[in-house]
């Protein structure tokens, strides 16, 4: 998966051990800039700072390939001020490994995964109090567990 990290690459085991909430986004989804990147910019505001949280949104592209572009997806992250690694995901050629490994079907799409690697969450919008309370509660999990 292509990254805006300044890394060729973006891969998630790089976070193991961590909290991962994995943003899926496209860039002219109306759904993903009126709820996913607000919902994102409140969880990740609750737990700034919290070096076992780990916040990454993926240009997720399964249409739309001329608009939906990676520099598009740069756009939106400068956009949004996101300062968390943006990854981007999909082509004509190739569909997004990303959503056939996390069996997502759309944008915006959700995806909170424990410390252990488990996926906790995985679903269409998730609202900022209840990522928050999922994110605590993991957080007061042991490792092994989730």
């Amino acid at each position: 998966m292509a990254s805006i990290t300044g890394r060729e690459t973006l891969d998630i085991d790089d976070y193991q051990g961590k909290i991962i909430y994995l943003y899926c986004f496209q860039s002219w989804c109306p759904g993903c800039h009126k709820y996913g990147f607000p919902t994102l910019q409140k969880v990740m505001t609750a737990f700034e700072g919290d070096d076992n949280v780990v916040f990454i949104a993926v240009q997720t592209t399964f249409e739309g390939f001329a608009t939906n572009t990676f520099e598009r997806g740069k756009e939106i992250a400068r956009q949004y001020d996101l300062d968390i690694p943006i990854g981007f995901s999909g082509s004509p050629e190739q569909p997004s490994e990303l959503m056939r490994n996390y069996q997502t079907r759309g944008t915006p799409w959700t995806v909170i995964v424990g410390q252990a690697g488990i996926v906790q969450y995985n679903n269409f919008h998730i609202e900022d109090e209840v990522a928050i309370d999922m994110i605590n509660y993991l957080k007061t999990r042991k490792a092994k567990d989730n």
